[in-house]
Parts: C-alpha cells; structure tokens; sequence
C-alpha cells in the first residue's frame, strides 16, 4: 500500500537519542496544540495545523504527537486521513527507528478503520510485540465482523500473554449468537479469573441474549457480578429487550430508577422497545415520558425518535407521535423524519405523502429506508401516481438497483390496483430475492389471478419460504381453485420442507369453505397439529355464512369468541347468518350480546381520490357537504339501473323493517356513495384512463357488487373495489372475481 512495511522498522538496532535535533518552542507549542485538537475530537483542524509545521519536526519529537493523531483518525474510523497520515510520516522520516508505543497506534488505526489485511501485515513484521499490539487486533477483528481472525489471534496471543480483559471482551463479542463458542471463552474467563471484570460481564450478557434463550443466562451472568457500571444494567435490559422478555426489562428499569442510578438515552431506548412488543404498554408509556420529560432526555433525537415508535406501535394518537417530533425543535434528522412519516403511514397515508413532501422542502436526504416507509404509504391510496412520483425520486438519487426499494414498489402498485405496473417492477429489477417473489405472487393473488400466481411459482428461481405458500394459496382461495390448493398444501412439506403452520391451515380452510365443502374444512380443522387460532375459525365463519351452514357457523363464531372476545366478526356473521333466512329475533340478540359485551364492529367506510384530496365515505354519507347532491345523484342512477335490470338484495338489509327501508339502507353504503361522487366529478380525478378507483375497509356485500357491475357497463368505464380481502375489477357487467369472493 505504501511500498515495502518493513521501512516502517528500518535502523531498528537504533532507539531515539538525544543526540537530535532540538525544536524551538513554538514548534513545540505546535505539537502541544495539535494534542489538544485531537483529545477534543477536532481531527480536522488538528491535521491542518501540523501539516502546516514547517519544516516537518523528526519524529524523535514529534512520535507522542502522530500517536494522538493516529488515535484520533482510530477514533473517527477516519481510513483516509489515517492513510495519508502514515505516508506523511514515513516521506518525513524515511528511516525511522522502531517506536513500540508508535507501531500500535498505526497498527490500532487499521485495525479500527478496517483495514484488517494490513493491519495484520504490520503487526506480522514488527520485532517487539506487547499486550497492546495482540489487544489492537483482537478486538479490530472482533469490531468488523471477522470472528475466524478474531479467534486465530486471541490464540496465538496465549503464547505470548496473558490477555487483557478488553481482549476478552473483544473475542467475547465476537461470538456473536453462538452460544456454544461463547460458552468455552466464558469458561476460560472463569479459569482465569477473567470473569469479575465489568468489561467481560458486560460482553457475556449481550453474548448470551443474542444467543437462542440465552436470557437466562445472561441473568445468571448480571446478577454474579460484584461491580456494575451503566453499561451492564443497560446491556441486561437491552438483553432482555432482544430475548422478548419486556416485562423483565421493565421491572430492571424501575428497580435501577428507584436505586438512584442513572439511566441514559440507551436504556430509553431499550425500554421504549421493549414497549413496542406490549400489548398492554401504552398506559406505561405516557408514564415513560413525564419521566423523560423531567429528566431533559425528550430533546435527545433518538429518545424522540423510539417514543414516537412506541406510541405509534402501541396505538396511541399520531397527532401526539407530532407534537413529540415537534420538540426535537429543527434538530429533526433523517431518522426521525423517518420515524414520524411511519406513524402516519398506516393510519394517515395522505398526511404521510405530506410530510414527506415538507422533508424533501428542507433539502433533507432522504435514504433508503425512508423510501421504503413512504412506498408503505402509498400503498395506503387509492391510486398509483404517488408511488410512481416517490419512484422517480428513488431513481433520481440512484437507489434503482435497490432490492428492498423494488419490492416496495411492487407492494404498492400492487396495492393502488395496478398489476400491470408490479409486473414491470418486477421483470425490470436485475435481482431479485424471495421477498420480491413473495410480493408479486401476493400482487396476483390480490387481484384474484391465481392462474397467473401458480405460473410465476413454477419460474422462482429462490428458495420459496413459509410466506411464499401463504400467498399461493390465498391465490387458489381468491381463484376458486380448490384442487390446486389441495395440491400445494399437501405436498409443501415434502417438495419444500415447510411445515405448515397457522396461516397455512387457515387459508385451507378458506379454500374448503368458499368452495362450500364446509365439513371437509372442518374436518381439517380437527386435524391440526397445532391448536385453531381466532383466523382459522373466522375462514370457517366466512364459509358457513356464505354457504348459510347455521349449525357449523355457531360453533364457529363460539371459537373466535373465545379466542378473540372484542373482535366483532363473530357476532356481525352470525347476526348476518340469522337475518339472511329471516331469523330476526335471533339476529337482535347477537346485536344485544354485542352491546352488553361493548364489543364495537368496524364501521363500513369508502375512500376516494378527486383532485389532490382524498375522501371519506361512511354508509348514510354523514358528515359530506354534498350529501344531499350525491342522494339526489344516487336516486336517479338508481332508477335507471332498474330499468337496466338491477334488483336490490333486500335479503341483505339485516333489519326485520318494510322492504322499501331495506332497499333504501342498501342504497347509501360507502361504496355506492364513493362511485356516485366519482361520477358527479369525473373532469378532476387525479389518474388518467377510464376508471375509477375506490377503497374500502370491510368486505363488499353481494348488493354493491352487482350495482358495480352494472354501473360499469352503463357509464362504459372500469370501475375497480379495493375491499378488506381482494381487489374487484368491474368492468362491461362482469367482474374479475367472476362472483367468487
């Protein structure tokens, strides 16, 4: 790299004398100076000024100076400047003497900026080696990922020396996950009475958490030690944070905060992660932050950036996750932008665009992991044109290689109703791993092609995981393929070695049930290996209430009462079952157990995008400004779609009521609603082509489904649903689930 190592170590029978030239003494107030800049941080300046030194000063006087100097880009991990640094010192001192002190601040130097090849090729030729030469290897092959250097080193240094407890931190650390690894240097620390040293516990803490159910024993590792600092309560808590034990890491917090030790930004932010994981955390959180509050710790961007997080996670109100961003006060950065775009991404997507928009507005670069969260928001919208704006953005900064990116991509076009504008995501990108299959396969199945879902299977190039047969067969549910799901379900094990799981039954038994084949769902249900969870026993609700099987649906919607006792689909399918054969009074005690269980069920809303704006419908039109003009709007396509052979479901309306009321209840869903404003503005729609999109949060009903079907050929345009489980294509009085969904 710089010619031959070895001049590093020329005239080494020679030490420094005193025979040297003296410096005066503003050189020597230089050099003093340049110390101080390094021990401050400012390496910049510090190389400035002592390459301003003129002329250069031997190193017999300024050895102690190129140390700091070397420690300094070390600490910076600044290769080049340490790189330039060196060359500077061996042009000035062409035969230098060995220095020991010297060697290991370069050697140290490589090693932190990982340089490890020739870190190494100078530590191999130095004559004199010291427990600071071995531990500046070590512990830089155990910083940069390279545990079989790590291990080669640590060896050989026992020829030698006996190692420093910074060794065994270093090796320590090295392990990684392996627990077994970690395990025999534990037990070489014990020999060696290494174990006592806080660097060592600290290391054996983290070691053993990131190791599979190791948080026992790092517990057992804590509580052995005889002195803790900061750094081990924060490790255990970060342990169990990483091992999933929240609870316990709370319970370590309040007992560190009620001894009077004090905690810093990385217990909170372990804390708050742990808070992420709790169901139950958000009444713990507010408490969180009045004590982050007083303590001063809400200013410091990455305490902001985790309770912002964890408020989000936890449900708590976006508008709260922005005041909390607010406070960091212009010292947003990039991460925490990125934090409060993706608390507005699932609940607000729209505020989310915004917010993305006012970043780009502050000249602020945007990374990959930023794009990736706004790509998550757009797949909240009704249409494309925002993930295709986010897209040129992407490819303006060059992340177009990107796999994560693509795979975002595909998800949100996908999602905006435009299959077409997956697959191109998807044929262009150069690779591709199993998330990017995963994706367009779940792109194919959305959009009721499950066909084209089993083709593309047939092409994977990747090795296919559990998620991969998840898609496939929700593919074959959507589809109507029951043989083919069959297929893929039982022979998934064999040919793949993927064990189905939960999720895999469930869309079975989604498959038996849409089929009407409800006791051979059920008798599958029987089988599992594994206990039904609440999604299984919905799959089979779902069937009974579409095929009217009563007997099977009550023990059904008994089963996900039991597993999931405030979801509101058990009793709301029943109700519908009781009300579909006429059954009224029935169906008024499920709504009545449901309002003595104050179990709420989702209100139906419908989203549309006119203009720039977004907007919502709720069955009734309440709160619009045009209801009365969409009503109006709405009673005269109606009328016109009678005469065009459209017939009411009245056996929908699930109220025991005359059944003009029902018709008129039928009229002012979401849905109908949405598609009525969409037409009343077709001049200022935001997406070219004849189409219209619309949103939906629960499942269409067969009513809205046939009004789509014929509105579509009536006004000649595509009309496309995008409901709770599939996309609906309405195209010329036909409909791309072909009336199975």
């Amino acid at each position: 790299m710089f010619g031959s190592v070895g001049c590093v170590f020329s005239g080494l029978s020679r030490r420094f004398t005193t025979a040297a030239v003296s410096l005066n003494s503003d050189a020597i107030n230089l050099l003093h100076h340049v110390r101080l800049l390094c021990s401050l941080g400012h390496l910049q300046e510090a190389l400035k000024l002592f390459y301003s030194i003129t002329p250069p000063p031997p190193l017999v006087h300024s050895h102690h100076t190129y140390a700091a100097l070397f420690h300094a880009c070390a600490r910076r991990s600044s290769l080049p400047q340490g790189q330039a640094l060196h060359r500077h010192m061996l042009l000035h001192n062409p035969n230098p003497d060995f220095d020991l002190f010297l060697i290991n601040h370069i050697v140290n130097m490589y090693s932190k900026c990982g340089s490890l090849d020739y870190a190494r090729q100078l530590f191999d030729e130095m004559p004199e080696r010291n427990i600071v030469s071995w531990t500046a290897l070590v512990s830089g092959y155990a910083q940069h990922g390279r545990p079989d250097g790590c291990f080669k080193v640590f060896k050989e240094m026992f020829v030698w020396h006996r190692p420093t407890e910074f060794a065994f931190a270093s090796v320590i650390s090295a392990c990684g996950g392996d627990g077994d690894c970690g395990r025999q240097v534990h037990t070489l620390a014990l020999k060696t009475a290494f174990d006592s040293c806080v660097f060592v516990g600290n290391a054996l803490i983290m070691m053993y958490c990131r190791s599979y159910g190791g948080a026992d024993e790092a517990w057992s590792v804590y509580e052995s030690m005889e002195f803790r600092n900061l750094v081990s309560w924060n490790s255990m808590i970060a342990g169990f944070q990483v091992c999933g034990y929240g609870n316990r890491a709370l319970e370590l917090f309040s007992q560190m905060h009620f001894s009077g030790v004090r905690f810093d930004r990385a217990t909170l932010v372990s804390i708050l992660s742990c808070l992420c994981e709790m169901g139950d955390g958000l009444e713990y959180c507010f408490r969180l932050q009045c004590v982050i509050i007083k303590t001063g710790f809400i200013s410091e961007i990455e305490v902001a950036t985790a309770m912002v997080k964890a408020y989000s996670s936890l449900g708590g109100e976006v508008s709260d996750c922005y005041k909390i961003f607010l406070e960091l006060d212009d010292r947003q950065d990039v991460i925490s932008w990125t934090g409060i775009i993706a608390a507005y991404a699932e609940r607000d997507p729209e505020e989310a665009i915004l917010l993305f928009r006012q970043f780009l507005r502050e000249c602020l670069a945007p990374d990959r992991h930023m794009f990736s969260i706004v790509l998550k928001a757009c797949a909240g919208l009704a249409t494309e044109r925002h993930a295709l704006a986010v897209q040129s953005h992407v490819l303006k900064v060059g992340f177009e290689d990107d796999t994560v990116l693509a795979n975002a991509l595909i998800h949100a076009c996908s999602r905006c109703g435009s299959i077409a504008l997956s697959k191109q995501a998807f044929d262009t990108m150069i690779s591709r791993d199993t998330v990017s299959w995963n994706s367009m396969l779940k792109a194919y199945a959305m959009h009721g092609q499950g066909k084209e879902a089993l083709q593309l299977f047939s092409q994977m190039d990747v090795q296919p995981d559990g998620a991969t047969f998840v898609t496939l067969l929700s593919a074959c549910s959507h589809a109507g393929m029951v043989e083919e799901g069959t297929k893929i379900f039982e022979t998934m094990s064999n040919n793949h070695n993927i064990v189905p799981q939960l999720d895999h039954y469930a869309c079975m038994a989604d498959i038996l049930g849409r089929a009407g084949r409800i006791s051979e769902a059920k008798e599958l249900i029987d089988k599992m290996p594994m206990e039904p969870d609440s999604v299984v026993w919905s799959a089979l609700l779902g069937g009974c209430r579409k095929h009217g099987e009563t007997k099977l649906a009550k023990l059904a919607a008994a089963k996900l009462k039991e597993l999931d006792p405030n979801n509101s689909l058990g009793y709301v399918l029943m109700s519908n079952i009781f009300s579909t054969d006429g059954r009224f009074s029935e169906a008024r005690l499920i709504r009545k157990e449901m309002e003595g269980k104050t179990v709420r069920k989702e209100p139906g809303l419908s989203w549309i995008e006119i203009g720039n704006h977004v907007h919502e419908f709720a069955s009734g039109g309440q709160q619009r400004p045009e209801r009365e003009a969409i009503f109006s709007e709405l009673e005269k396509l109606v009328r016109r779609l009678k005469d065009f052979g459209y017939v009411p479901q009245i056996s929908l309306a699930l109220h025991d009521i005359e059944d003009e009321q029902k018709e008129e209840q039928l009229y002012y869903h979401s849905e109908k609603l949405a598609l009525v404003f969409a037409l009343m503005n077709l001049g200022n729609r935001c997406y070219s082509g004849n189409i219209i999109k619309i949103m939906k949060n629960i499942r269409i009903c067969v009513d809205c489904h046939n009004f789509m079907k014929l509105v579509s050929e009536l006004v000649d345009m595509e009309i496309v649903v995008r409901d709770s489980n599939r996309f609906h294509h309405f195209k010329a009085k036909v409909c791309s689930c072909n009336d199975y969904w």
